[in-house]
């Protein structure tokens, strides 16, 4: 025990205590106090989903709840933190109730702390906790690459072009690959794939507090190519879509998979939430006429062309002549050189609009981009 102290002395862990009652609060805080404590943040307050949301990004190593002020309330905290972060979530009482302890344990709490919170057994706790912490860092993915396609237009092409690349990428680089699509409601990238299922983007969404990369993967269809895709609704579904909802399940999906492609039509509302993050690479996908390379030029001077963010402009349905528009003339409207020229095929698109099938699995020019 004293080696595995010290051993944790040298790497602190980072510790988030929420607690309405001072006292209770107070009295682990003091327990806490010492080498094994790091970084160290208290709420006096049970969090909402905003705030909680921001708990789990911060990645603290371990999480610290107060079960007396409010059971109930405290309970769904537990499981909340629990379903979207590594952490050890630790809660602490009064006394020890049996039944409160049996839910703690399956809400996914740790360990169940009592009053007086002594130093040795609080010092206890955190060496198991590093131990674990140590686990999940050996046994945890790297973030999958995030890569988002959104039109400068409806009718732009970005369920073709995204579906196409998805598929491409998921045969070519033998890793796993997620389509999902957040072209709501009315999304139909499962259309263009051929595929079908009984779940969607929407339930995802709805039970995110509950999400999970076992709950994510019985929501998928798989794809002949490999691919698994996250479809859009089959029926007009009038969904709340909260940031946090978003947010969590790219965390998930990036966990799960190396790459995660997301078809997002041109969907301005997804600009604030982590699909735009400055780790993404956004595909801005548009045509080479009036009113698109209006719209793309406003998007890039606006959203994307700052702070750092990777963005590539994917001309869609190009030809040479495209309104007598030469190269320059689009850049300049484009405020860069755009990187790819998808060519028009009127044949292969109409085969995907009237016989659900991938253009990437057929022999035709936007196949071989």
């Amino acid at each position: 025990m004293a080696q595995e102290t010290d051993a944790l002395s040298s790497n602190p862990l980072s510790v988030a205590l929420i607690g309405p009652d001072e006292g209770r609060r107070n009295a682990v805080a003091e327990a806490l106090a010492g080498p094994l404590c790091g970084t160290r943040r208290e709420l006096n307050f049970y969090p909402d989903l905003e705030e909680a949301q921001k708990l789990i990004e911060r990645s603290f190593d371990v999480v610290i709840v107060d079960l007396d002020s409010n059971p109930e309330v405290a309970l769904d905290l537990v499981e909340s933190i629990c379903a979207g972060t590594q952490a050890t979530v630790m809660v602490y009482s009064a006394g020890a109730d049996a039944e409160l302890m049996i839910r703690c344990m399956r809400a996914g709490a740790r360990e169940f702390l009592t009053q007086p919170f002594a130093q040795a057994k609080l010092a206890e706790a955190l060496v198991r906790a590093s131990a674990r912490r140590t686990a999940t860092r050996a046994a945890r993915r790297a973030d999958g690459k995030v890569l988002v396609f959104w039109g400068a237009k409806g009718g732009a092409g970005v369920t073709m072009v995204a579906t196409t690349f998805a598929i491409w990428l998921a045969k070519e680089s033998e890793k796993k690959v997620l389509l999902v699509d957040f072209d709501l409601p009315l999304g139909d990238a499962s259309l263009a794939l051929g595929v079908s299922g009984q779940y969607s983007t929407v339930e995802a969404l709805q039970n995110f507090h509950r999400l999970d990369a076992n709950f994510l993967n019985r929501l998928l269809i798989q794809h002949e190519s490999g691919l698994s895709v996250l479809a859009s609704p089959g029926k007009m579904i009038r969904a709340d879509t909260p940031k946090e909802s978003i947010d969590k399940l790219l965390w998930v999906a990036r966990q799960e998979f190396d790459y995660v492609v997301i078809d997002s039509g041109s969907n301005l509302e997804l600009i604030d939430t982590a699909l735009f993050d400055l780790d993404a690479v956004v595909y801005l996908v548009t045509e080479v006429n009036i009113p698109e390379l209006r719209n793309a030029n406003r998007l890039i001077t606006e959203w994307l062309g700052t702070d750092g963010r990777r963005l590539e402009i994917v001309l869609n349905r190009f030809t040479s002549s495209s309104l007598g528009v030469d190269d320059e003339h689009i850049a300049k409207a484009l405020t860069r050189h755009a990187q790819w020229r998808i060519p028009e095929d009127n044949g292969a698109a109409r085969r995907m609009q009237s016989v659900p099938s991938a253009v990437a699995l057929a022999e035709s020019p936007i196949s071989g981009i």
